[in-house]
């Protein structure tokens, strides 16, 4: 990243969620100022939105550095994607495996969709990078979280806004325990301990059980790739390995 980008806006696709929220601490690590967005596409975890309050409020509690960074919080209702969608996140059905192999909670086009919208808004607000947690290390094997999507996908948004944006996927190469890792980097225990306590990444919006690594049902994908990411994450804290 140039020393140039240290003076500039960024735009964050900002959930509520684990990696989210790792997100947003990494930009205001490098950022000059950061505004946030998230999408409010009928997802059956809804109430993920509702955490970015909770969060953005203890985050500019623990670290005033990056409460003077932080700016406009975005929201844009999409229900569309879920009208078209037939999928477990967007459905109350159970989650499984399809046919094709992908897991029944992948929404066709959900990241090429919040992608678009993010750089039309950037465009309007005269903003150049745009931070999502896309990741293909750890993840349930969405296609449009690859690497080589994204990159396509900032090939045709510049061509086809006639812009020079620049999508930064921070977790990419990142398993979660690196995840929790890179959050403890960025934050220390406190980011930690409030990610655990206020993001919520289960697909079925459960937050009565509270657990380790946070809360959730404790079953579907999201939480199981949470959990293990805890645990390994904390076997490596409880050996030094930080």
């Amino acid at each position: 990243m140039s020393d140039q980008s240290t003076s500039e806006t960024a735009l964050v696709l900002f959930s509520g969620g684990q990696d989210s929220t790792t997100c947003l601490a990494w930009a205001l690590s490098r950022f000059a100022r950061v505004e946030m967005l998230g999408f409010a596409y009928g997802q059956r975890h809804a109430i993920e939105l509702d955490r970015r309050d909770r969060l953005l409020a203890e985050l500019k509690a623990m670290r005033p550095d990056w409460a003077a960074k932080l700016r406009d919080s975005h929201t844009l209702a999409i229900p569309t994607l879920a009208e078209i969608s037939d999928t477990a996140l967007t459905r109350d059905v159970a989650i499984e495996m399809g046919a094709d192999g992908l897991p029944n909670t992948f929404v066709p086009g959900r990241n090429l969709v919040f992608l678009t919208f993010a750089a039309a808004l950037a465009y309007r607000r005269g903003i150049r990078h745009i931070v999502g947690g896309m990741c293909e290390t750890d993840y349930s094997g969405y296609p449009d979280c690859r690497d080589e999507t994204i990159k396509a996908q900032q090939a045709a948004l510049n061509l086809g806004m006639a812009k020079n944006f620049e999508l930064h996927t921070p977790l990419m190469w990142l398993d979660k325990a690196a995840t929790w890792q890179l959050a403890h980097d960025l934050g220390g225990a406190g980011l930690v301990d409030l990610i655990r306590e206020q993001s919520h990444t289960c697909y079925l919006g459960e937050r009565g059980a509270r657990h380790d690594w946070g809360y959730g049902c404790g079953e579907c994908p999201a939480c199981a790739l949470r959990a293990k990411g805890w645990r390994e994450y904390a076997a490596r804290s409880t050996r030094g390995d930080h």
